[in-house]
This record gives structure tokens, sequence and C-alpha cells, in this order.
């Protein structure tokens, strides 16, 4: 065995969501061979892979079909998340994806998305911190069980302090509902609110992050358009449920960022309560509010359709308890998380590698 027959072998091995070999995407790295013995390291494009096993397995049948079927093989990963960012990176200059949860009306979860889609993004190794940009109703602080906790303060030299994102399940957190009694309604007009979610991305120390998910209000309006024009949006997951009063407003929400002036890719759908599954019946499903209607969208605007998750009772009383379902222990919901968040990671990676640079959204007012 030649490290050259071993890159030759693997050149065989198909990155699955990039359409190209690993040895092309340069992702093959410290090639060692003592005897029958061999051992590479794959670099993938997120530590979140969930194609890591599909890939571990290709390559060692690759070389012990190509090169020495006597081969021990290993495979070792490490990961450098990709990024599209061709900005300056004056604001969040480490944060390598920022992704807006949004949706077109209220009350369909998406508070609840973004939560768990952070939660199943760290789990798998990434480095992630989730932004509550929804003013008016701040859900994070009750979500994780940060009621009544206060950031701090840290000066990063000369005049500047920084407010240090709290952490809990192993992301960091920034809400308004962090900074201001949660017995006082945010009073606010537009600009305001805007310049909190500016004060958000520059005053944050958010560090290093692969992402950044950011729980958006409902709707499409002034603080949508404050996010685009501040920070560059790798790509946006719309919330819909299944009815059609609800896909109707989710049709707003693509329409706006699918804007020529905006025109920020869209990674995917995830349908939210697309089914009611009763805990005493755990292999029931009643389709309360229609059935499929976010997969049919989804299929009508060509766009991802990223997974669909349960209305189930641990979900609301993992929300309540600031225990969300990603940490909880209900295996069913979570793996429904765990299956949508690996088709945005997917989604992501090849947004990155064949659509445009990332960039500011430059919107006239």
């Amino acid at each position: 065995m030649t490290p050259e027959k071993v890159l030759e072998a693997l050149s065989n091995v198909q990155e699955p969501d990039l359409g190209k070999d690993i040895v092309t995407l340069n992702m093959v790295k410290d090639i060692v061979i003592t005897g029958n013995n061999v051992s590479f390291t794959v670099v993938l494009t997120t530590p979140a892979c969930p194609m890591k096993d599909m890939i571990r397995m290709a390559c060692i049948n690759a070389v012990r079909l190509l090169v020495n079927k006597e081969a021990s093989v290993q495979v070792n990963f490490t990961a450098n998340t990709s990024s599209n960012r061709k900005d300056p990176r004056s604001v969040l200059p480490k944060v390598k994806n920022i992704i807006a949860v949004v949706s077109g009306k209220g009350g369909v979860g998406k508070s609840t998305i973004a939560a768990n889609l952070a939660l199943a993004f760290a789990q798998e190794g990434a480095r992630v911190g989730l932004m509550d940009a929804d003013i008016y109703g701040p859900s994070v602080p009750i979500m994780f069980g940060v009621r009544g906790e206060r950031p701090m303060m840290k000066n990063m030299g000369g005049e500047k302090g920084m407010i240090v994102p709290l952490e809990r399940f192993g992301i960091k957190l920034m809400s308004i509902g962090l900074l201001v009694d949660e017995k006082n309604a945010v009073v606010w007009r537009g600009p305001m609110a805007s310049s909190a979610i500016r004060q958000f991305a520059t005053d944050v120390f958010w560090d290093e992050l692969d992402y950044l998910v950011v729980d958006m209000p409902p709707g499409t309006g002034d603080i949508h358009l404050t996010l685009l024009q501040t920070v560059p949006v790798t790509g946006i997951v719309v919330v819909t449920t299944p009815q059609e009063v609800a896909l109707a407003d989710a049709k707003k929400a693509i329409a706006m960022f699918g804007q020529a002036q905006i025109k920020v890719p869209i990674i995917g759908l995830v349908e939210n309560m697309s089914y009611f599954v009763p805990a005493e019946l755990p292999n029931n499903k009643y389709y309360i509010f229609g059935k499929e209607g976010g997969m049919k969208l989804a299929e009508e605007y060509e766009i991802p359709f990223l997974g669909q998750i349960p209305l189930v009772q641990s979900i609301r009383e993992g929300g309540d308890t600031g225990i969300p379902i990603m940490v909880g222990d209900d295996l069913i919901t979570k793996q429904a998380f765990e299956e949508f968040a690996a088709n945005a990671i997917r989604s992501i990676a090849m947004r990155n590698a064949n659509l445009a640079a990332t960039r500011v959204v430059e919107v006239i007012d």
C-alpha cells in the first residue's frame, strides 16, 4: 500500500451532498501506512455531519476493494465547518453560519423548532448560539430554564464592554427576556426593537460559532429587515403547520425572502404539529390540522422539505419546564428533531457549496 494508491481508491468515494469525491474536495489528510494498517483523516464540512457513518464505510470498502483486501482501515474525522461569508466580517466575525428561523404567523411553534434545532446541532459537536430576536414575545428564558438570570459584561479592551451570553445545555443564549423583567411588557416602537437586534449582533460576545440560530418574530416586518441589513444571513428555515391558514402565511414568508432586493436562500421548510401522538398510544397518528400540507408547499415552491415534527404533550411540557425535548427522554420526538436537524445541516452545506456568497442585504427603505 502507498499513499498514492490509497488516495486513488478514495477518489471513488463521493461526498453525498456536494456531488464530488472526497479527494477532489481535499477532504483527505494525514495518511499513515504501517504494514496492512492504514489510517487517515476525513475533514467534514460540519461536525454535525449526518453522513459520517456512510462516508466511513465507503472509505473502508474502497481501500479493501481497490488497494488491499487484508487492510485494517481506520477512518478518523475532524471538521472544518463550511461557510460562504465574503463580507468584511465587521459584525459577528467568528460566526460561520447564521440561520434565521421564520414563520408567517405566530402559534406554529417556531421558538420550539429554533431551540431544538440549535440543541441538535450542538449535540453532534457543533459550536452553537441561539439568539432570541422575538423582542415582543421572548421564549428562550422559559424554554431553557434561565428565568431571572442576567448575562454578565466583559471588558474587551478600550472602552467597549460586551455582553456575555448565558450558556445552557452546551449552547450560548441571548434574549431580551434576559435583560428586562418578564412581568413588564416591551412597549417599543419599531426603531427601538430594531436597535435591540443590532445590539444583539454587535454588542454580544458570541465568539467562535459554527451556527448562530436566530429565533425570529412571526410575520414579515422591521426586525426581519434589520437582521438582514445587519448580518450576512446564510439562509432561513421556514416553520409552518399543516392547515391552510398557516400555509397561506408561510407563503408570505417564502415570498419575502425570495424578493429580488433581498434574495436570501431558503434552507428548507419544516412542518410542526404534523400529527398528534398520544403517550398511551405511541403508534397512533391523528392528523388534527390536516395531512402533509407543509410537504406539498415545499414541493410547490421547490424548496427542501426538512421534516415533520409531531404534536406531543412532552414537547409542551419540556418547553414549560425549561428542559427542551432534545435534552429530555422522549426518544420518538427526539428522533424527529434529529432527522430534521440532519436534513438542515445537509441543506446548509449544499447552500454554501453551490449558491452565491452570503451577504448583508441592502434594502431600500
